[in-house]
């Protein structure tokens, strides 16, 4: 521990290096972990934004209304049935027309409700629609022509769509999932080179040691803690570049992406530092256990 310490500051330069360079890898692995969740959300407000709707005939009973509402529910595909009722469709179309005086009054000419009831169904995946709609178009063919309950699916009117948004949901995730993985393999490969760096610095005292008899964990042990300590700093400072950075950006994307990524930082403080801290340790730990590694095989 005292050999750690010792070397830390004796080679204060070198292991500043080192923080600064673990430190910009660490940044990149954040910054990744909140992009990432920048685009988890969008990508769930965008499919909340898409869903299907059946329309019911005007005098569907309001039995059979709820016997398809209630095996719609019960499908595994499906996340939010929300049913609105001849009343409540007809309150929307009139404010939906509040502009259109022909429309109203047309409406106003009519005895009763032109208009049934409707499900609007939200699907756990934009990929289940299909099979939603298979079923409803199954539900619909049993009921007729004895007592027709469904009139309108509008699958096929949202298809195009739901296709287009399900491509791009797909690729976003892959593409997301590429350059995360590029970003963190090209961190390990620059931390690793750094610490390794600073390292060649001791290679005539690893020598020395080797040469008076150390054991290889008692020549690694002090290099290990300083790898340990590079990770552990770096971590920090990380965290405390991201946390004016975030109080600037905070508000920017909640604006275009519906979350605050200051408030969702504090939210999260602990797992974030978990994360960050956690693998810069384990960056700095086996950087430089595999850095000493090739001195002690020499």
């Amino acid at each position: 521990m005292k050999a750690g310490f010792v070397g830390f500051w004796r080679n204060a330069y070198v292991s500043l290096a080192s923080i600064f360079v673990l430190m910009v890898a660490l940044f990149v692995i954040g910054a990744t972990m909140f992009i990432n969740q920048l685009l988890t959300v969008s990508l769930d407000t965008l499919q909340s934004k898409v869903d299907i709707n059946v329309y019911f005939v005007p005098n569907a009973p309001d039995e059979e209304i709820e016997e398809v509402r209630t095996a719609v529910a019960a499908l595994p595909d499906v996340l939010v049935v929300e049913y609105t009722t001849r009343e409540e469709a007809l309150q929307q179309y009139r404010e939906r027309r509040q502009g259109d005086e022909i429309s109203l009054q047309a409406l106003e000419e009519l005895d009763e409700n032109p208009l049934g009831g409707n499900l609007s169904i939200q699907a756990k995946e934009t990929s289940q629609y299909e099979n939603i709609a298979r079923f409803l178009e199954e539900q619909k063919a049993a009921a007729e022509p004895q007592v027709p309950v469904i009139d309108v699916i509008n699958y096929e009117t949202n298809r195009d769509s739901i296709d287009t948004l399900t491509g791009v949901i797909n690729a976003t995730e892959k593409a997301s999932f590429t350059v995360m993985i590029i970003l963190l393999v090209a961190s390990i490969l620059i931390t690793f080179n750094t610490i390794r760096l600073a390292i060649y610095t001791s290679r005539e005292e690893i020598a020395i040691m080797r040469l008076v008899g150390a054991s290889n964990m008692f020549i690694r042990g002090p290099f290990m803690l300083q790898g340990i300590m590079y990770g552990f700093l770096a971590g920090l400072l990380a965290l405390l570049v991201f946390y004016p950075l975030l109080i600037w950006l905070g508000p920017r994307t909640e604006v275009f992406f519906e979350l605050n990524l200051f408030t969702y930082y504090v939210q999260n403080f602990g797992s974030i530092f978990g994360v960050l801290v956690g693998v810069g340790v384990a960056l700095g730990l086996i950087s430089s256990t595999l850095a000493v590694a090739r001195y002690l095989r020499t």
